[in-house]
């Protein structure tokens, strides 16, 4: 750098300095999340108390945590075995209604709770992503007291559980279940409409009173009783959709942000635990296809895969009594891994 330069620097850099100094601003200080309400909000009128109830389990309770109200339950024996069970992305604990009475009446110790901003859990208005649902778990866990736990996830919830067994290890007493598991999913098996419906323009406009109106509408025009005696998990997502302020964008956030995808390094981690883990995989399965119990099952190849030949997505639904039997076999003290031939 010659003279020339230099004398042009010490000429412009102390008045820019200057004029930067006088400009700066402090950004304004956090502020609290705003907090959207759940089901238990709702009217008594609503159908929603009809087809999920909030006493579908005993031992129902609120906890309340800094990003909201967590709906739970703690069924089961008081000193059974502990067991979580996490439910998917869209479709809150009823989702285990057929399963968790079963392994509470085997003596385990069940927690069931809905996620943020599905059911009767607060949807505190943040990013759905990873940490977000693995801290809720935690602190959930530590509102009831327990130092740990069998984990059980079921489609986002699997992912849940894998990055939970990273994040919160001490937490996880020696077994993770994992059933029609997300957390790995390719962007391109994600359909065009669901990538449509959860981009952020879209949800802005889904937000809009005039739209969800128009939801509620179609949801209170519609024969909802015959649809509960036919499939309960199908309405209570249509009821969710219609009358949560903030589902929409809760689902939409946590497929483009949440435990959906880009989680191998959980499942790594998994890997080089000592847990003992178990793969419940459909054949048949449009939402998680059944490639990725594989690539899985390659990332994690102490697991015990299992395939349900012809089984599709809600496996605890549609396969109760064969998800039954592999959870009792998986969380008996003399379970062993053999590999099936």
């Amino acid at each position: 750098m010659g003279p020339t330069q230099f004398h042009r620097l010490a000429l412009v850099l102390p008045p820019l300095f200057l004029t930067v100094y006088l400009l700066a601003s402090f950004p304004r200080p956090p502020t609290v999340p705003i907090i959207h309400t759940s089901l238990a909000h709702l009217p008594s009128s609503s159908p929603s108390w009809n087809v999920y109830p909030e006493n579908l389990y005993s031992g129902g309770a609120y906890a309340n945590l800094p990003l909201g109200r967590v709906r739970y339950w703690l069924i089961g024996p008081e000193d059974g075995r502990h067991i979580v069970l996490i439910h998917g992305l869209s479709i809150p604990a009823i989702v285990w209604k057929d399963v968790a009475p079963v392994l509470a009446s085997r003596g385990y110790r069940v927690l069931l709770y809905d996620l943020y901003g599905r059911g009767y859990s607060d949807a505190p208005q943040v990013t759905y992503d990873t940490t977000l649902h693995t801290t809720q778990l935690a602190l959930l866990m530590q509102h009831v007291k327990w130092d740990n736990a069998f984990i059980v996830g079921l489609s986002m919830g699997g992912g849940v559980a894998t990055a939970f067994s990273a994040h919160f290890p001490h937490l996880v007493n020696g077994k993770v279940a994992l059933i029609a598991s997300a957390g790995i999913v390719e962007s391109s098996d994600i359909s065009r409409t669901a990538k449509f419906m959860s981009t952020p323009l879209l949800q802005t406009v889904s937000a809009l009173p005039p739209f969800q109106h128009y939801m509620r509408l179609l949801a209170n025009t519609s024969k909802s009783s015959e649809l509960c005696e036919t499939n309960p998990i199908q309405e209570i997502v249509r009821l969710q959709t219609a009358h949560l302020p903030y589902y929409n964008a809760a689902v939409a956030s946590s497929l483009r942000d949440g435990p959906i995808r880009g989680l191998h390094f959980a499942f790594q981690s998994l890997a080089r635990s000592s847990n003992q883990v178990l793969l419940i995989h459909g054949t048949s399965d449009k939402t998680v296809p059944y490639k990725y119990a594989s690539k899985i099952h390659i990332l994690v190849p102490q697991a015990d895969l299992v395939t349900i030949s012809d089984g599709g997505h809600d496996l605890t639904v549609t396969h109760a009594s064969e998800v039954n039997a592999l959870l009792l076999q998986f969380l008996a003290d003399e379970y062993s891994y053999k590999p099936r031939g």
